[in-house]
């Protein structure tokens, strides 16, 4: 299982992202940061944190109040002006958290194949290494891609599979 590391302050703000989805019952995986240490490993100490989750419109709003209760800051400005992004912006301890929506069938799938990794005595979910890879290739992340196809572990065959089926064949592994 992937280990992620993380200083003290982000770890307090993973967990705190962690609960608030999970009382809410979402489905959800980290990405970003906290899945780059899980599988780059690298240390989770600077940056925003991004998370995507399966939810439907009415579930954006209680993800917001909810949040706001429980000691996020939540601009009300901010999440009507990412409405169309469909994104949850808000912060923890100042740490800015992108709650992304899992809006195509892409990232539906992303997050109900993800797999766990450990943060310290918790139970994480982040996407696949293949579907790392595929964000990181998206975002133009040349070395982290590299760094992390030339793992052992990494499923090219898959990973070429999944960019032919989604029409980014272009982009499949030699």
């Amino acid at each position: 299982m992937p280990e992620i590391r993380a200083t003290a302050r982000y770890a307090r703000v993973i967990e705190a992202v962690h609960e608030l989805l999970s009382r809410l019952r979402l489905d959800f995986l980290f990405l970003g940061n906290v899945a780059r240490s899980a599988w780059l490993d690298s240390e989770v100490g600077a940056g925003s944190l991004d998370v995507l989750a399966t939810m439907g419109p009415q579930q954006k709003n209680q993800v917001a109040m909810m949040a706001s209760n429980r000691g996020f800051r939540v601009e009300r400005e901010e999440v009507e002006a990412s409405e169309e992004l469909d994104i949850v912006p808000m912060r923890f301890d100042d740490i800015r958290i992108h709650v992304l929506v899992a809006s195509n069938a892409l990232y539906g799938r992303m997050v109900a194949g993800g797999v766990e990794a450990r943060l310290g005595e918790r139970t994480l979910r982040i996407p696949t290494a293949e579907d790392f890879a595929l964000l990181l290739a998206m975002m133009g992340d040349e070395v982290a891609l590299h760094a992390l196809t030339s793992t052992p572990e990494f499923d090219r065959a898959g990973y070429n599979e999944k960019l032919h089926s989604i029409g980014l064949g272009e982009h499949a592994l030699a």
